[in-house]
């Protein structure tokens, strides 16, 4: 009897994901539990595993399609010898497998078949069946480059091949063959001038102006790739965005002299207690917390005709993973300690890198955190994250010329932006919210002090 293999429940909100690759062929058999197929959703990558012993009979929906929750993604068919057991008595079975030795072996129809399989099958499917199992960003880093992937040794705690692991193989062992993408094609990172036996080789159609006017200029090279589909929500909800609030910015700065004197002065102590390193975020995820009791309306959502104030503090924290930018959430980060809140944000990055994240850990959010500063941003103007009210854009820290007490000294300084939803927040709040901050993060102690 055939068995439907089809999109599970992706979750809150999510009714789309994109199968991204199929980690078993048609004909191959699988167990229950087994991953037969890779699906993309715009938050998280997940597996769909076999729901029983059988043959993967039918793939109906190919790589880089798009499905809904509940669509058939293949067929299955129960194990050859399940089948026979279930439909002749045992005496007929028995018969019939007395002159096996007579007939052809069973391994050689399967050689053959495996014979006829084209070179890529036989590459995807030594890397579905391999022990280690690679993100999607990593297998094709690992084919412009030409790489087997079972050379690599995966790194990240859940045993999956990350780009970085391909990078380290690349760097160490140098480029494998070139990709089996056809005839005299290259890997995309590494463009060559076309050779001149292949230059005879196109139509002859071309002129003779056109060859030379090619020659000197040089070949411009495109390429199109197919969006994914975490890149395509990632864009689609930043137009939304900026097309449904009225969003506006106001800017600041701030002395961030006693948060690096503080950390520099329990770095050792605080890492030896906890192990784990104070950062600066912790700093600015209390720091906001406690704003934002003194202005709820940009930890409030609009909903229809109504403003919805929320009395938690879920805390979201951008982070730039490989496939596209994430946000996972603290939850109830004014109840959190710095060391928890360090621990947990080190933990979401982890999972960004190997591709673990989980829908819980990105689902809801109250308020929103991006520091652009890592990548060395000195002013920018973040977009909300909907349906949220308020976003807070931190940025480098950058020793710079200020009058304190009529005196002009050196302060490491840090613009802060805050884009918020004009439609509930007025500017007044937005700029009294943004000062608060700022007080806070000046003297680190308030924060101490009002708990």
């Amino acid at each position: 009897m055939p068995i439907e293999i089809v999109v599970p429940d992706l979750g809150e909100s999510i009714i789309e994901a994109t199968v991204a690759n199929w980690l078993k062929n048609e004909g191959e058999q699988v167990s229950v539990g087994e991953a037969i197929v890779e699906l993309e959703t715009d938050k998280v990558d997940l597996e769909v595993g076999a729901p029983q012993d059988g043959v993967l009979s039918k793939i109906e929906v190919q790589a880089g399609q798009d499905v809904k929750v509940g669509e058939v993604l293949g067929i299955m068919e129960a194990r050859s010898d399940e089948r026979e057991d279930l439909s002749q008595p045992p005496e007929q079975t028995t018969s019939e497998k007395e002159p096996e030795p007579i007939q052809p072996p069973a391994a050689e129809q399967e050689g053959e078949r495996a014979a006829q399989e084209s070179p890529v099958s036989s590459q995807s499917t030594e890397e579905s069946t391999g022990t280690e199992r690679a993100t999607p960003v990593a297998r094709r880093l690992a084919e412009e480059h030409g790489i087997e992937l079972t050379q690599v040794r995966a790194t990240s705690p859940g045993r999956r091949i990350t780009r970085e692991d391909v990078e380290r193989y690349i760097q160490s062992h140098g480029d494998g063959e070139p990709s089996d993408g056809g005839p005299g094609k290259e890997p995309a990172v590494k463009p060559e001038q076309p050779e001149p036996s292949r230059m005879a080789e196109k139509p002859v159609a071309t002129s003779v102006s056109s060859l030379q006017r090619r020659e000197q200029e040089g070949e411009r090279r495109e390429e199109r790739i197919r969006m994914t589909r975490r890149r395509r929500t990632i864009a689609q909800r930043l137009v939304e965005a900026q097309q449904t609030a009225a969003m506006l910015t106001t800017f600041n700065d701030a002395d961030m002299s006693a948060v690096m004197e503080l950390r520099r002065k329990r770095r050792e102590a605080f890492e030896a207690k906890h192990g784990v390193k104070l950062g600066i975020m912790s700093f600015f995820v209390k720091a906001t917390t406690s704003a934002l009791k003194d202005f709820p309306l940009l930890n409030a959502e609009i909903q229809g005709d109504e403003i919805v104030l929320k009395h938690y503090y879920d805390i979201g924290i951008a982070i730039g993973a490989e496939e596209g930018l994430v946000v996972p959430v603290l939850r109830s980060a004014d109840k959190m300690t710095f060391a928890e809140i360090e621990r947990e944000i080190n933990g979401f990055v982890q999972k960004s890198r190997d591709g673990s994240l989980s829908i819980e850990d990105l689902r809801g959010g109250t308020f929103s955190i991006t520091n652009g500063g890592v990548y060395g941003s000195l002013l920018s103007t973040p977009i909300l994250n909907p349906p949220q009210s308020g976003i807070l854009g931190m940025h480098r820290i950058e020793e710079r010329p200020v009058a304190k007490n009529g005196q002009i000294v050196i302060r490491p300084m840090m613009y802060l932006a805050l884009s918020y939803d004009h439609r509930i927040v007025d500017g007044r709040e937005a700029v009294q919210f943004l000062v608060r901050l700022k007080e806070m993060v000046e003297e680190p102690e308030v924060m101490l002090l009002e708990g």
